[in-house]
């Protein structure tokens, strides 16, 4: 062979084995990049080409699939859009997916592994790919309680099950209806985009991802700090706690927000009843910020977990003084909590003080109806002993009977409760909060926590977790316990 053959040869050679190679790199090291792709057309055509599986609530599904036009065979809808969407998400052929409906995705669309099986004996049969289903723990009564109990008001409502930490109920309002734009028409881009633009945010889930204040529904923590620390033994007996008491470094006096309210030197348990900041914030401070929060911690502060959906992270912070303890130990400062973490601490309370981790969904199913995985209930800590929680119980239930979160009561029931109203920043109303658990002879099947944002049609002084918060929370106690 002379010598310019062999240099074509060589460079032939070279060509094909680099076309090898970048056909391999693109065939298997980039397959699942460009699969993903967002502008890979093939990828959405396949994913609405067949109806997707079902979000299950109370046995039956609260989305659908409805044939269009269009390559897009398939679009999703959904029953009762705005009261589900907190806890369904959206499923867009244009904008993705989201919550459940996005943690799911390849579930509900049928193309996760574990239908391998359930695929290749459809290729066989000739049928078309089907999606599982995916069975909530939502309670319909309850979640219907919630939504409608807030109505037209910001707000978030949450409901668990404190044996289990099964989610009864994940409320958020203003809601918006997912079916509005699930398609990828001029239509649904008006409406999403009128979400976006919307001042009040209905696409926030106000229960699960916002963090807020917690006010004085945060003393139950405190209480449970103090007394696992030996600060206080007996919750019947007076405290050093003077009224006006002055913060640590300061001049500034912590205000009681009843100031005719008995809680010079009260008890931690009249101090519950009337929700005193004096006692409690001065039990924070006496107590210092790393034993309020090694206890807060124990209650879910400070952790990211998810159900499975990510929750936000609720706060406790850890440099801060002793009169900022006291602000945290009254749920104020810079102290942060979802609704669903304030109600993961009043169940650990009905729960004699294990709190188990929440969950929102029960199973997921193939097409087949058969168990693809089943939750198993899971101990995310043991928050107090349960001496120190059933001392809560009592402090919680006279709260109810006595005090201040006497709307949570219901004939025949023993229920405990607590209220809080939660100062935000200059120009922002107060935040009206309630929390409350019903007993039963096994336990308590329910802890609510409930938040309502009033606008500025509410006066200041109609603003209390006991007249906007707390008959919400009994709506929703109703509905758990079928009364």
């Amino acid at each position: 062979m002379n010598k310019p053959v062999r240099h074509i040869a060589i460079l032939t050679g070279a060509l094909v084995l680099s076309l090898l190679v970048r056909a391999t790199w693109v065939q298997f090291v980039r397959a699942d990049e460009l699969s993903h792709h967002e502008k890979n057309r093939r990828v959405a055509i396949a994913s609405f080409s067949q109806p997707r599986g079902d979000i299950i609530v109370g046995g039956k599904p609260v989305t659908g699939s409805a044939a269009g036009d269009g390559d897009l065979k398939y679009r999703r809808t959904f029953t009762d859009g705005a009261m589900y969407a907190p806890v369904t998400g959206y499923s867009s052929q244009s904008y993705g997916s989201s919550y459940l409906e996005g943690v799911n995705n390849k579930l509900l669309s049928g193309t996760d592994d574990r239908l391998f099986l359930q695929r290749t004996a459809d290729i066989i049969t000739g049928k078309p790919r089907r999606g599982g289903d995916v069975v909530t723990t939502i309670d319909p009564k309850a979640q219907k309680a919630a939504y409608e109990g807030l109505g037209d008001r910001k707000g978030a409502a949450v409901a668990l099950d404190p044996r289990t930490g099964r989610i009864l109920a994940l409320a958020s309002t203003p809601s918006y209806d997912p079916s509005v734009f699930s398609g990828s028409g001029k239509k649904d881009q008006t409406a999403w985009d009128a979400l976006q633009k919307d001042k009040d945010k209905p696409m926030n889930n106000r229960a699960l991802r916002e963090t807020y204040p917690p006010g004085s529904t945060f003393k139950i923590v405190t209480a449970a700090s103090a007394l696992e620390n030996g600060l206080a033994t007996d919750i019947d007996a007076a405290t050093d706690s003077p009224d006006p008491w002055v913060m640590p470094g300061t001049v500034t006096r912590l205000p009681n927000q009843n100031p005719t309210a008995p809680c010079k030197n009260a008890s931690l348990n009249v101090a519950m009843q009337n929700s005193c900041n004096t006692v409690y914030g001065k039990a924070a401070s006496d107590l210092g910020k790393d034993k309020l929060r090694a206890t807060a911690e124990r209650f879910g502060f400070n952790q990211e977990y998810f159900v499975p959906v990510r929750a936000g992270e609720s706060t406790f912070p850890k440099d801060i003084n002793r009169s900022q303890t006291a602000m945290a130990g009254i749920g104020q400062g810079s102290l942060t909590a979802t609704p669903l973490q304030v109600a993961m601490m009043t169940a650990a309370i009905a729960n004699d003080g294990k709190l188990m981790k929440p969950y929102l969904v029960e199973e997921l199913r193939g097409p087949d109806l058969s168990t693809i995985e089943k939750h198993k209930p899971e101990q995310m800590s043991r928050a107090v002993s349960p001496e120190i929680a059933k001392k809560i119980q009592r402090m919680m239930e006279d709260t109810a009977t006595k005090g201040t979160g006497k709307a949570a009561l219901i004939d025949g029931v023993t229920v405990g409760g607590k209220t809080g109203t939660a100062e935000r920043g200059k120009g922002q109303k107060n935040l009206a909060w309630f929390i409350s658990y019903a007993k039963a002879s096994d336990g308590s099947p329910v802890a609510v926590a409930v938040m309502v944002e009033p606008d500025d049609s509410v006066p200041d002084t109609e603003i209390s977790g006991g007249k906007l918060a707390g008959p919400i929370a009994q709506k929703v106690m109703r509905a758990v316990l079928g009364r």
